[in-house]
C-alpha cells in the first residue's frame, strides 16, 4: 500500500496516525500551526491532555476516556515526530526503548526472579533502576521537578517508603500531621512569615504523607476536593439569587448557613 494511502485506510493504526502527522509537519502542503510547533511548544498541551484523561477516567466515560487517550497518543507522536526531523530520534526507538526496559524491569515477569507482591515489584524495579546507573545514584534522584507540587511530594515520599523510611501505620502520620499544626500556630504567634511559610510546607507534606498512606492519590484527592467545593459554591450563588440576595448583603454567618444548607441538600438528593 502507497504510504500517503495510510491517511485513508480506517485500520491502519498508528503507522496512519504517523503518516497523517508527518503530512501535518510537512514544510509543503502541512498545516502551518503544527509545523510551527516545537518541543517546548506543544508541552503544556501534553499536560494538559494527561488531566483530561484523568478527567475522563473520573466520569466513567468510556467514549471520552477512548477519546482523550488519543488526544495523548497525539502528543507523543508529535514529539517523536519533530525529533525525527532533527535526526535525534523517532518513533520506534521510543517505543523499542521502553519495551526494552519494561522487559528489563520485570523479571519477575521476563526472567526467573519471584515477586509474590506489588510491594515487592516496586523495591525490584527501584533496585534495578539504581542497578542500572551503578549502584551510586540516591533513592530520590530522578523524580521530575516539574511534577505539579503534591504529586512531587507524594512520588518522593513513596521512593522513601519504599527503603522503610515511613510510619508504620496512619496513627503515626496523623500525630505527625498534629505537631506541625501545632508548629504553624506557634509560627503565627511569632509573627515570622518566613518561619509560618516553612511550617504550612511541612504541614501540607505531612497531609500529602496522609493521602499516599491511606492509599490515594494526592494530586487527585485535591482535584477533587476542589471540584466538590466549586459544585457546592454554585449552589451557594444559586440560593443567593433565589433569596434576591447578594454576597455583599450577607455576611460570612449567614453564608455559613447557606453552605450547610446546601450540604444538607446533597445528602438528601
Amino acid at each position: 500500500m502507497p504510504e500517503t494511502d495510510l491517511i485513508h485506510n480506517e485500520t491502519a493504526g498508528i503507522e496512519r496516525l504517523l503518516e497523517i502527522m508527518r503530512r501535518l509537519r510537512d514544510p509543503k502542503g502541512g498545516c502551518p500551526w503544527d509545523i510551527e510547533q516545537n518541543f517546548a511548544s506543544i508541552a503544556p498541551y501534553t499536560i494538559e491532555e494527561a488531566y483530561e484523561v484523568i478527567e475522563a477516567i473520573d466520569h466513567h466515560d468510556d467514549a471520552h476516556l477512548s477519546e482523550e487517550l488519543g488526544d495523548f497518543l497525539l502528543q507523543v507522536v508529535m514529539h517523536c515526530q519533530i525529533a525525527t526531523e532533527e535526526k535525534r530520534f523517532d518513533f520506534d526507538e521510543v517505543a523499542r526503548l521502553i519495551c526494552e526496559k519494561l522487559v528489563r524491569r520485570h523479571p519477575h515477569v521476563f526472567g526467573n526472579i519471584n515477586a509474590n507482591d506489588t510491594e515487592a515489584v516496586l523495591k525490584n524495579w527501584d533496585q534495578i533502576k539504581r542497578d542500572e546507573k551503578g549502584g551510586t545514584e540516591s533513592v530520590l534522584d530522578h523524580v521530575s521537578k516539574a511534577l505539579p507540587a503534591l504529586m512531587r511530594a507524594g512520588k518522593i515520599q513513596n521512593r522513601v517508603a519504599r527503603v522503610g523510611f515511613d510510619w508504620p501505620d496512619l496513627a503515626g502520620v496523623i500525630a505527625k500531621i498534629h505537631e506541625e499544626l501545632a508548629e504553624v500556630e506557634e509560627a503565627i504567634e511569632k509573627g515570622n512569615p518566613v518561619h509560618l511559610e516553612q511550617e504550612i510546607g511541612d504541614l501540607l507534606f505531612s497531609v500529602v504523607n496522609l493521602s499516599r498512606k491511606a492509599k490515594f492519590e494526592p494530586e487527585l484527592v485535591l482535584q477533587r476536593a476542589t471540584n466538590k467545593f466549586i459544585v457546592r459554591f454554585q449552589k451557594l450563588e444559586v440560593l443567593l439569587k433565589k433569596r434576591n440576595l447578594t454576597f455583599a448583603q450577607s455576611d460570612l454567618a449567614a453564608l455559613d448557613l447557606l453552605w450547610n444548607e446546601v450540604k444538607v441538600g446533597e445528602v438528601n438528593s
